[in-house]
């Protein structure tokens, strides 16, 4: 299941020999293991969180000391342990004690473990929160010209909302999706007869489940409710999209936090909106991708998100509130600029709906709820206790 891994052979208090490895979607080049499609130059070593336009995580392994660093997001996951210098993607992979490298962190240590240097730079280092400000038209073309140019391979994770429905309308790839609700099927065929696609359907029940979350919660590393019950249909598509074949999967993670697509948005007055629109993206690593990312590792494939594209972000970062929580004829419109842009691409079914949330619309939740209510629990209750047993 790891993903970044390197271990220490230590002789009186200092290593002798470093054994490394990666599994894809990560890679190894020579003595550099990451998780990054680009190019790296470690002449800009002290700086990498500033040079590397994207997430990432990585373990350079030089002649004086050992570099480990992350993205500020905390996108990618990175843990390690200073005393016998070891680094994993995963915390699980630790016996004893281990430290997680922060977001934006920039560390050398020496190969007695003592920190020879140690950075940090923020989410306000990478990204300029007072640039001018974009209007609708400039954006709406400059966010299409930047997708288009994107290339993702694999498939998309459909949900049948406005988010991935763009992406499907722009990419030529294959759609797939999971659910337990009968209800979101017939709309996810229905969807894709709009656009004129097919939809590959996987409908999961209670049995599977009640199989697979023993895994899931070793993989995500946490037994929080509420990310287990979002990891549950992201866990499940991975699954489903490597048995199709698939090495790489679309989501439409970041339109949320980017574009205002939660309903808390809707009652905060325009400060409060900008202020907690920024603090979502700001925070979008720690809470979200590093779950998923960790799902994708364990099954070996690309996890692609097109909206979380660094000029994406920056592009978003720019847009007035206004144009991302609207009020339109008396109704309150979240992602409005995501559908006015997606007028010119999809049906007016798809662009005019609202999804919910992917643990409520793919009935996880509820199949969660019961498996902790068979056991007499409460779910968080339940989940820990299902922890302890593995």
């Amino acid at each position: 299941m790891m993903s970044i891994y390197a271990f220490a052979e230590m002789e009186g208090g200092r290593a002798r020999r470093i054994y490394a490895s990666c599994r894809y979607p990560s890679r190894q080049e020579g003595n550099l293991l990451l998780d990054f499609d680009g190019e790296v130059n470690l002449r800009h070593a002290n700086e990498l969180p500033l040079h590397l336009k994207d997430f990432y995580a990585l373990v350079a392994i030089r002649p004086s000391h050992i570099l480990a660093s992350r993205d500020v997001f905390g996108g990618k996951p990175l843990y390690y342990n200073p005393f016998e210098l070891t680094f994993s993607s995963f915390k699980g992979y630790f016996d004893g004690d281990f430290v997680e490298l922060l977001p934006g962190e920039v560390l050398k240590l020496d190969y007695s473990g003592d920190i020879i240097e140690r950075k940090r730079y923020t989410f306000e280092d990478v990204f300029n929160l007072y640039a001018s400000e974009i209007d609708e038209e400039e954006f709406s073309e400059r966010f299409i010209e930047t997708l288009t140019k994107l290339k993702p391979e694999g498939c998309i994770a459909f949900s049948g909302g406005i988010d991935s429905s763009l992406l499907a309308s722009i990419y030529d790839l294959d759609l797939i999706s999971v659910t337990a609700s009968h209800r979101e099927e017939e709309w996810l065929r229905e969807c894709g007869r709009l656009m004129g696609k097919d939809v590959e359907i996987k409908r999961f029940g209670m049995d599977e489940v009640e199989e697979v979350l023993p895994q899931l919660l070793n993989t995500i590393e946490t037994t929080d409710a509420l990310q287990v019950s979002i990891a549950l249909p992201i866990y499940l598509a991975i699954e489903f999209s490597k048995n199709l074949g698939y090495s790489s999967i679309v989501f439409g993670q970041g339109a949320d936090e980017l574009f205002g697509g939660y309903m808390r948005y809707v009652t905060l007055s325009r400060t409060e909106l900008r202020d907690s629109l920024i603090e979502d993206v700001r925070n979008i690593g720690v809470k979200n991708l590093v779950r998923d990312t960790k799902i994708a590792y364990s099954f070996e494939t690309k996890l692609m998100a097109p909206y979380l594209h660094w000029d994406l972000i920056e592009l978003a970062l720019r847009l007035p509130v206004e144009l991302k929580v609207r009020k339109v004829n008396g109704e309150v419109v979240r992602k409005y600029i995501l559908r006015k842009v997606a007028m010119d691409f999809l049906p007016k079914e798809i662009v005019g709906k609202d999804k919910r949330a992917i643990q409520y619309s793919t009935g996880a939740a509820e199949i969660l709820k019961k498996l902790a209510r068979s056991e007499g629990m409460k779910l968080q209750d339940y989940l820990k206790n299902l922890k302890e047993k593995i």
